[in-house]
């Protein structure tokens, strides 16, 4: 059974009025199940009432990832497709919301290797693993056509400038909207990069909700919540260029999803703006709850 809405419905009450403790476990796990719709994956009721137990206090986060995972051990032979969906989703959900309540992070290549691995071990024989070959995705936002992701060859090296040219920058004396500004910049450059085969979208919000936390950012958790999807079509805008039609690479909404994170704004942020070309045949193809 699969019951993302009512779990978020369940987790707010947690998050308005619940103790310190609940109010922070809460907003992690709110953040890791949405985080499954940029792969269009969806959590099941037996996750919920996990999740609930750990909000509550009645057992802590190593217990609830343990019995999610024997959950799925014991039935993993039968299942089908969907249930396979469901248990990813399931089992990265409490993967995810474990790394959200640690307080250790160090900013490195290693540390993106480190969550993937993490989240995707035993699910993935590539699990933590870089890519070895070249890629391209068909985007829905892009009409079918692909965003140029980095060669295979260059991972490492363009990962490690990247990391470099971010250690090195100042956020001194910047204005917000010029801090937001890098900062999309600078996860596009990550994400554009795609060193692993799958999951690269999870593991970049989850690299930049702890880096985001060491710069001192308080994050405003529905908006992973409630908008992931967005967020990835964000991630394709800010990385496909198609100059002849005059489609240019802009980070400008990744920048309005990162206002409602870090400044609390209420930017409606729709799928269907970040399209190349509206058309409504095209819209037909997902469900899309935020447009």
């Amino acid at each position: 059974m699969n019951d993302d809405k009512h779990s978020h419905g369940a987790f707010e009450q947690y998050i308005r009025q619940g103790e310190p403790e609940q109010v922070e476990r809460a907003g992690c796990w709110q953040t890791a199940i949405g985080l499954q719709d940029v792969d269009g994956l969806k959590t099941s009721a037996y996750l919920q009432e996990t999740a609930q137990a750990h909000i509550e206090g009645n057992i802590d986060i190593g217990e609830a990832r343990r019995r999610i995972e024997s959950y799925y051990e014991v039935r993993e032979e039968r299942l089908k497709d969907d249930a396979a969906n469901t248990a990813e989703a399931d089992i990265v959900s409490a993967r995810i919301t474990e790394i959200l309540g640690e307080r250790s992070f160090k900013f490195a290549p290693v540390t993106l290797f480190s969550i993937h691995r993490r989240l995707f071990d035993g699910l993935w024989e590539h699990a933590g693993k870089v890519r070895t070959y070249n890629i391209t995705k068909k985007e829905w936002v892009l009409y079918g056509e692909s965003v140029y992701y980095a060669s295979a060859q260059s991972i490492m090296e363009t990962l490690d400038y990247d990391f470099e040219q971010e250690s090195a920058f100042s956020y001194q004396d910047l204005s917000m909207q010029a801090i937001i500004r890098h900062i999309a910049k600078f996860t596009s450059g990550i994400w554009q990069i795609h060193p692993f085969c799958e999951g690269n979208t999870r593991t970049t919000a989850v690299f930049m909700i702890m880096y985001l936390r060491t710069l001192g950012f308080a994050l405003q958790n529905d908006v992973f919540a409630e908008n992931s999807w967005y967020f990835r079509n964000a991630l394709v805008r800010a990385n496909y260029n198609q100059i002849r039609q005059g489609i240019r690479a802009t980070t400008k909404y990744l920048e309005l999803f990162y206002e409602n994170q870090l400044l609390g704004a209420k930017h409606e942020l729709k799928n269907r703006d970040l399209c190349i070309e509206f058309c409504d045949s095209h819209m037909e193809s997902r469900d899309i709850q935020n447009g």
